[in-house]
């Protein structure tokens, strides 16, 4: 071969690992987002919306696919799941190895929403860290404060003097709450609360109330407690690995499109959420009673301390009083 045959074919070289590259670079990045939230929850919409404002604003480079009603993995497995290559993106329960997420993410307060956005994303920074020592990163917010809630098969319950009554719950600080209140606390993964109460395993749920209405528990339990004793935040996060293989661009697009479907989000949750109550109040012969102020307090008062304790042992007392300082400026 000549110099100048060596030098084009030199040349071509280049320009094909260079057309290779760029072909890379363009390449759709396929994300896959696990949830345990049904097709019916309004919830479902806002990670539909987020998912058009992610192929929009990346100009299709990046595809987010939903997989609700926890096709890909259980509420407890996200971490697993993650970490693991079965989805890219998942709701994350409070697993040990997120210590702090699991003590702050139910700080027992009583929360402002009207800022709500703002405030998880502050509680997100704070939390940054301990994720991403875990490989993970959190993209997404869900559940609201309120949304937390109580239910009974009896009218009337006391709270406060629970008797030996199982209820069902999310985490620890709820079995700490059941626990101190004179409760059983019993673990039910979401996709099994309904046949536990059906079949009489649990006299009481705590649950989310978007999730207690998609999965139409009003049937079996229709006695609502409205307390509004949580900060409540379950994060959806990414594989840092994948989210670190992402442009910078692309990067701020997720950032951004979660923000603004976060917020395109919560009116209409908060109308979902007010009509589904409303509708089994009315139509279901169920019942809906909200706390008083003085209720509240003696509530909050009893556990606070003890989790005040769990907070600062568990993440330590720089990063609790971040938190706790976090949940004064938002309080109701």
């Amino acid at each position: 071969m000549n110099f100048i045959n060596k030098i084009k074919t030199s040349a071509s070289a280049v320009a094909i690992a260079l057309a290779t590259c760029a072909g890379a670079a363009n390449a759709e990045q396929l994300v896959r987002l696990s949830t345990y939230v049904n097709e019916v929850d309004i919830r479902y919409e806002g990670f539909q919306h987020f998912a058009d404002l992610v192929s929009e604003k990346t100009e299709g480079r990046v595809k987010i696919e939903i997989f609700p009603s926890a096709t890909l993995n259980g509420w407890s497995e996200g971490i697993d799941a993650v970490l693991g290559g079965v989805a890219d993106v998942s709701h994350i329960s409070y697993d040990d190895r997120l210590p702090c997420y699991r003590a702050g993410a139910f700080y027992p307060a009583s929360v402002d929403l009207e800022n709500q956005i703002a405030l998880d994303e502050e509680m997100t920074a704070i939390l940054a860290e301990e994720a991403a020592k875990v490989g993970l990163v959190n993209i997404f917010s869900s559940n609201y404060s309120f949304d937390q809630e109580w239910w009974f098969q009896e009218q009337n319950v006391d709270l406060s003097n629970l008797n030996g009554l199982q209820v069902r719950s999310i985490g620890p600080l709820v079995s700490a709450m059941i626990e101190g209140w004179g409760g059983s606390p019993v673990f039910v993964s979401p996709k099994e609360v309904f046949q536990s109460a059906e079949r009489g395993v649990v006299d009481g749920i705590n649950m989310g109330v978007a999730t207690y209405s998609s999965w139409k528990l009003w049937t079996v339990m229709p006695h609502m407690i409205n307390a509004d004793l949580f900060y409540g935040n379950v994060m959806y996060m990414m594989n840092k690995n994948k989210f670190d293989t992402l442009s910078p661009e692309d990067q701020q697009a997720i950032r951004d499109a979660s923000r603004e479907a976060q917020t395109w989000l919560k009116p209409r949750y908060e109308a979902w959420v007010n009509e589904n109550v409303g509708d089994a109040v009315m139509n279901g012969g169920g019942s809906a009673r909200s706390l008083t102020t003085e209720e509240k307090e003696a509530l909050l008062a009893s556990i606070v301390p003890q989790w005040d304790e769990e907070l600062d042992n568990t993440c330590g007392k720089e990063t609790a009083d971040k938190i706790r300082a976090l949940l004064a400026k938002h309080q109701q």
